[in-house]
């Protein structure tokens, strides 16, 4: 039987014809999305890096160039540098303990029966406010003497004396090991989702040459899971350096800012836009945004150097 086959020349127009189809699609979808990434993240980020060089109390005053007075001005400032260590802080000791505790984790969770749920429940603080997390470890931690809080209860009641954990030197840690509570679950739910994708041969392999738990970490779950860790370190970067509503919460009373031992970056730019020092000074607000900026690109490009390896094959 003759088999009849469609001329080249169809073919070629076929195809060009869908070509052209799916250029006249793309503007139309292209647009809207980099109207609003214009509107919303780039004309604000310009802007914001165009106030920090400028003297600005808001709505009725007109901006006043000051070149670099701003950024003097941070640098001899109390209040700015123990925000910037404070920040600075979370991002490295709090990123320490929150991987630790998260490899411990999967380095349990995986051979244990039931390891799904109890991974849901370690991931459950990471859904709740962080508001509502620093009133709740506020109540904990509340040092108030013959109405102490659950902690300082607990140390009484075993004749210890009762801490101020919630002084302003004291403060930084407290917020550090609350965020390393909250935010464990969400990195063990990452990296736990990039171990279920290592082939199981390669555990039992390990085990059949009598590998510890601790070898078969070194050298089969953290090499195959080095792309996930370097991720999850880039979204700790960037979400620990905003850290803002636990150290409102638990350092001050909610509603103006709290000392400014335990200040971060954020509180900074908050206590210069809204706080009760007076008229605001958005030049100011802007320029500590900028180093925000700044910082968390460092170190989001010196992770990333450090965690590129080749991909391993498997």
């Amino acid at each position: 039987m003759a088999t009849v086959t469609a001329p080249a020349e169809g073919r070629t127009s076929s195809a060009g014809a869908h070509l052209s189809r799916k250029k006249r699609l793309f503007f139309p979808f292209f647009l809207p999305a980099v109207t609003l990434y214009v509107l919303f993240l780039l004309v604000p980020t310009v802007a914001t890096v165009v106030l920090g060089f400028t003297s600005w109390s808001g709505a009725g005053d007109t901006p006043r160039f000051t070149g670099l007075d701003n950024y003097g001005e941070l640098i001899a400032s109390d209040a700015f540098r123990y925000s910037f260590l404070n920040t600075v802080l979370y991002i490295v000791a709090g990123g320490v303990g929150t991987f630790l505790l998260a490899f411990l984790f999967t380095m349990v969770l995986r051979e244990m029966r039931g390891g799904k749920v109890v991974r849901a429940v370690l991931f459950f603080p990471n859904i709740v406010a962080p508001v509502a997390l620093g009133m709740f470890f506020g109540i904990i931690l509340v040092y108030r003497p013959n109405r102490q809080g659950l902690a300082n209860y607990l140390l009484e009641s075993v004749g210890i004396d009762a801490v101020k954990f919630l002084a302003p030197e004291n403060i930084t840690w407290v917020v550090t090991g609350c965020l390393i509570w909250a935010s464990s679950g969400f990195y063990i739910t990452i990296l736990m989702a990039a171990v279920d994708r290592i082939p199981p041969y390669l555990y039992e392999d390990s085990d059949i040459a009598g590998a510890t738990p601790w070898q078969k970490f070194r050298h089969v779950t953290l090499p195959l899971t080095w792309d996930v860790v370097g991720v999850a370190g880039v979204l700790w970067t960037i979400s620990a350096i905003k850290i803002f509503e636990l150290v409102f919460v638990l350092a001050g009373p909610g509603t103006y800012s709290p000392p400014i031992r335990s200040w971060t970056l954020g509180v900074y730019v908050f206590d210069r836009s809204f706080g009760d020092q007076g008229a605001p000074q958005y030049g100011m607000a802007c320029a500590a945004a900028v180093v925000m900026i700044l910082l968390v690109s460092v170190l989001v490009v010196l992770l990333r150097r450090l965690m590129r390896r080749d991909t391993i094959q498997y």
